[in-house]
């Protein structure tokens, strides 16, 4: 049973259940993008992300990686884990893109010969800067079994996902993760994977079918979400 509201976030609400070690997700139709500058909605997107996600987590799950997943309750509502997010985004690249390609002046769609691997300080008032793992050890943010372990289920994820949307003749572009903590200590996948959080083009167009839409003021984004929800669903 849903309970108090215990944190209202970009794009999810947490709420308490009877139970400590589980919360309820709803998922919302909001959409930031540029460091919370610009704001908007997607109609459906909530939904969208909220049974696609379920459905990565439990394909991930039966590759050995777990997950705070336990039930989906409704198209916008999950019971997940209770857990300690660890302050550390990950982001996995196989094709540059997005931030990577404006950083390192290069053109966006070249692919690496192996994925690259980042982790970024999860800190809104710091703007989530780039960080290195003796960074994280001096911070504290994880420990280095930690640190080796995230990354190791990182490449995994990609891994996984990599090939099932290629099945779905979509390219994996680069995504981002974040783990977290449960009661007893061990390290989880947290939060979503969806349009919002990983770049995805058709593999054959090469068209965007995600938040890069409403980044860049590219049109079609509900159309994106959509489409990208008939693929994994086949419907």
């Amino acid at each position: 049973m849903k309970k108090e509201q215990l944190y209202e976030g970009k794009a999810k609400k947490v709420y308490a259940t009877e139970d400590p070690d589980l919360v309820i997700v709803s998922y919302k139709d909001d959409a930031t993008a540029l460091d919370g500058l610009k704001k908007g909605t997607i109609a459906g997107k909530g939904a969208i992300n909220n049974r696609m996600s379920n459905f990565l987590m439990q394909l991930l799950e039966k590759e050995g990686v777990p997950t705070h997943f336990v039930k989906e309750l409704n198209d916008r509502e999950t019971v997940v884990k209770k857990v300690s997010i660890v302050p550390l985004e990950v982001i996995v690249r196989n094709v540059s893109a997005g931030h990577f390609a404006q950083r390192y002046g290069v053109e966006e769609g070249i692919v690496f010969d192996e994925p690259t691997f980042e982790f970024s300080y999860k800190n809104d008032d710091l703007h989530d800067p780039l960080l290195n793992d003796s960074h994280a050890l001096a911070l504290k943010l994880a420990t280095k079994e930690e640190i080796d372990a995230i990354r190791a289920m990182a490449l995994k994820v990609n891994e996984v996902l990599k090939a099932f949307f290629l099945s779905l003749n979509v390219r994996l572009i680069d995504f981002k993760l974040e783990f977290g903590r449960l009661s007893d200590g061990s390290l989880v996948l947290a939060d979503e994977i969806s349009p919002d959080t990983c770049r995805f083009w058709d593999a054959t167009t090469g068209e965007k079918l995600d938040k890069d839409r409403f980044r860049r003021d590219l049109g079609g984004i509900e159309d994106a979400y959509n489409e990208m929800m008939r693929r994994v669903f086949g419907a």
